[in-house]
């Protein structure tokens, strides 16, 4: 029976979350339940990325695998020695602390083929004696990941599909997300505006997924998680509709990896329409999960990225709950610039920009302010003279003689 007892690892850390650059600061802690002799005691710290799967079966299966190793930090609390080292009988603690070194690392991660893995591994070794160890993970998040920030740009995007062989109708669908960076908890606004002039009925589906890629050598292996999905009111034969949904991002949604050689994970929304005996067209939106920083949470709303832009899509309401309009005469007049974007325009500038769109949707060109005449070359009158220029130079008595000051 081993005489080491109750051998633990602890961390000077609220969260267990650690970074490049990071120092740990811990202890292990053991108890012994007699003198004991061991050969030395150290603590390392380091982070692996690991990924295997299996194809095929019986003869026929073939195995693919890979490794990364990003780091490994060793620090010796009793030095191995030959003749050993006598630990007296009763509780011992150590006390350790190791930096994490810079660099593109990956967050951690553990999914169905692979995983990224950070954890610290203490180590009792003694003579001819199996060693006792434990181990402690630990959260690692990578700096390189990009923060999401104040400005938050919007994508869109459109298809067409003909349906039938001979038939010339087809549909139109015009799609758009109100962002291409978020965060674990956030909520999305998607729409879409479908225009079907076939004969066939549909519906406008929404849905948010994962997308985990395995890499070993040339191989890969691809997984898909739906992580929201939402289905629209169907689409009638010959009618055109804006559908919109909230997309719900889970709390528990990992942040994007992009920094890893061997596994990569990708996120993207999908907005397409379910098209019976037809293959369905779709809009994909590229989204990168990383943390919320600080700079967002005090700015407070997102900022566009560049002024309003006019494009072939009706202006969303984006209500709680998938909302369908009715097509109208007006369904496809591009939006009225919003007021709220134009407070920080120049004095001036605001009376002049149109209330209400325009045939087309194009904003009319702004009023402009009349300018002077401009005066034939060779018309112009000869100069003014200086008593017209400054009549109040007149001395007195009317005679218009300049004082002389002596």
């Amino acid at each position: 029976m081993s005489p080491i007892e109750n051998l633990s690892l602890t961390c000077d850390s609220a969260n267990n979350t650690f970074s490049e650059g990071d120092t740990i600061v811990g202890m292990l802690s053991f108890n012994l339940t007699k003198d004991t002799k061991v050969k030395g005691i150290f603590v390392k710290a380091k982070g692996d990325a690991h990924v295997q799967w299996s194809e095929g079966s019986g003869d026929d299966e073939r195995s693919y695998s890979a490794r990364k190793r990003y780091f490994k930090v060793k620090e010796h609390l009793v030095t191995e020695k030959a003749e050993g080292n006598v630990l007296s009988k009763g509780t011992h603690h150590f006390k350790f602390k190791m930096t994490i070194p810079e660099g593109n690392m990956p967050s951690s991660f553990k999914g169905a083929h692979g995983s990224i893995v950070y954890k610290l591994e203490a180590k009792i070794s003694r003579k001819w004696r199996w060693s006792t160890t434990v181990e402690r993970e630990i959260n690692f998040l990578s700096k390189s990941i990009r923060h999401v920030c104040q400005i938050k740009c919007p994508q869109s995007g459109s298809v067409n599909k003909k349906l039938g062989v001979f038939s010339k109708k087809e549909v139109q669908m015009s799609a758009s997300v109100n962002r291409d960076v978020c965060s674990p908890g956030d909520t999305l606004s998607a729409f879409a505006k479908i225009c079907n002039s076939s004969s066939k009925s549909m519906r406008p589906k929404f849905s948010l997924q994962q997308r985990t890629v395995y890499r070993a050598g040339s191989s890969t292996n691809t997984t898909h998680n739906t992580l929201f999905k939402a289905v629209g009111d169907p689409i009638e034969p010959n009618s055109e509709i804006t559908s919109t949904c909230q997309i719900e991002v889970p709390q528990t949604a990992i942040y994007s990896i992009d920094n890893c050689e061997i596994l990569s994970v990708e996120y993207y929304v999908k907005v397409y329409l379910d098209i019976s005996f037809a293959f369905d067209p779709e809009v994909v939106f590229p989204l990168h999960l990383s943390p919320r920083s600080a700079a967002s949470e005090d700015l407070g709303s997102d900022v566009p990225c560049a002024g309003p832009s006019y494009s072939d899509f009706c202006p969303p309401a984006y209500p709680n709950c998938l909302n369908p309009g009715a097509a109208g005469p007006d369904a496809c007049e591009y939006p009225a610039p919003d007021p709220a974007l134009q407070v920080n325009m120049p004095s001036g500038f605001n009376d002049r920009w149109p209330t209400n769109p325009t045939p087309y949707g194009f904003v009319a060109a702004a009023c402009e302010s009349p300018l002077p005449p401009v005066v034939p070359y060779g018309a112009q009158q000869e100069p003014p003279s200086y008593m017209s220029l400054f009549p109040n130079n007149n001395d007195a008595s009317g005679r218009g003689e300049t004082e002389k000051i002596g």
